[in-house]
């Protein structure tokens, strides 16, 4: 049996690293093995993908010299940072340059870096609709991760660039249905009646997984994912059916998202602006199609909602 291919995956105690980590342990035939990278590899949940089956190794992307053994003989790379931790587009366009360096200087064959659209083709920066934040971003974790694309092909890795969207596990936490006055659960975001592009966490690492058993086939796209596209009406309606309680669709202005009191409500709002007014585009593309094709497995809103019935049911209840 020839000997598996390793991959090395950052953010694997994360929601995109690990689903990718999960996918290529669930499927012993894909002929590769997984690295798992953390910060903290004393951490519970890096003991859990020990357990799993995963290579565990310590690295941190603020610490360029940390990198290179997590990069050691690896044949691929899942790249992805994390603008919420620290919500600096600067921080994490540097963090992307050292990876990309590590990676060039590893020989790393194929990656994939986990990036986003630059919204200002869509929204310049003077452009008034939008207030510009950290001094030259519309939605700063988006356009830093697609600034931070050329890195790549300057350091010469053979890249795909998998552009993700919103996850649906953000209505188990950060988007929650809340209980308005009148005791009804309600969700609450400024997207109008624009179609906002939502996807399973797992398939992001499904398709990762695909993208990487394409071989070369992929290197220097863009592979844009989602996994439907819907109203926020359309998903509250959904909802509703899932958890068998009244949830609304309460549209907000951007402005009025953006004043509420809690971290990040300028990016999140910015980001959800954008997403309703350059709808279009976003869910172009976004073959839905093309991506099943990749992943076969590819849920749509209501099989992921039939998936985490009981998850729901307990983060509205608190």
């Amino acid at each position: 049996m020839a000997e598996k291919k390793t991959i090395t995956v950052f953010g694997a105690t994360g929601s995109q690293g690990g689903s990718l980590v999960r996918a290529i342990l669930a499927d012993p035939g894909s002929g590769f093995a997984v690295r798992a990278v953390t910060r903290r590899a004393d951490s519970p949940q890096a003991a859990e993908l020990t357990r799993l089956g995963a290579q565990v190794v310590q690295a941190d992307m603020d610490d360029e010299s940390s990198l290179a053994p997590a990069f050691e003989h690896a044949y691929g790379a899942y790249l992805v940072t994390n603008f919420w931790e620290h919500m600096s587009a600067e921080r994490e366009k540097a963090q992307a340059l050292a990876l990309a360096r590590a990676a060039s200087h590893a020989g790393i064959q194929h990656a994939i870096w986990s990036t986003l659209e630059d919204t200002r083709s869509c929204i310049p920066v003077e452009d008034p609709r939008m207030p510009t934040l950290q001094e030259r971003y519309k939605v700063p974790h988006f356009d830093g991760k697609a600034e931070a694309d050329h890195y790549f092909a300057e350091e010469g890795v053979p890249t795909t660039f998998l552009r993700t969207t919103f996850f649906w596990e953000n209505l188990l936490t950060t988007f929650a249905p809340r209980r308005a006055a009148d005791g009804v659960l309600e969700l609450a975001l400024p997207m109008g009646d624009s179609r906002l592009s939502g996807i399973a966490v797992a398939d992001v690492g499904r398709t990762a997984l695909a993208v990487f058993e394409r071989d070369t086939d992929l290197i220097a796209a863009t592979v844009s994912i989602a996994g439907e596209h819907l109203t926020l009406a359309e998903m509250a309606a959904a909802l509703t059916e899932t958890v068998g309680e009244t949830v609304r669709y309460r549209p907000l202005s951007a402005d009025a998202f953006r004043a509420q009191d809690f971290p990040g409500a300028d990016e999140a709002g910015n980001m959800f602006q954008y997403y309703a007014d350059c709808a279009d585009r976003f869910t172009a593309a976004r073959d839905l199609t093309a991506v099943r094709e990749l992943d076969p497995g590819l849920q749509d809103f209501g099989t992921w909602l039939a998936a985490h019935r009981d998850e729901l049911r307990t983060a509205l209840a608190e």
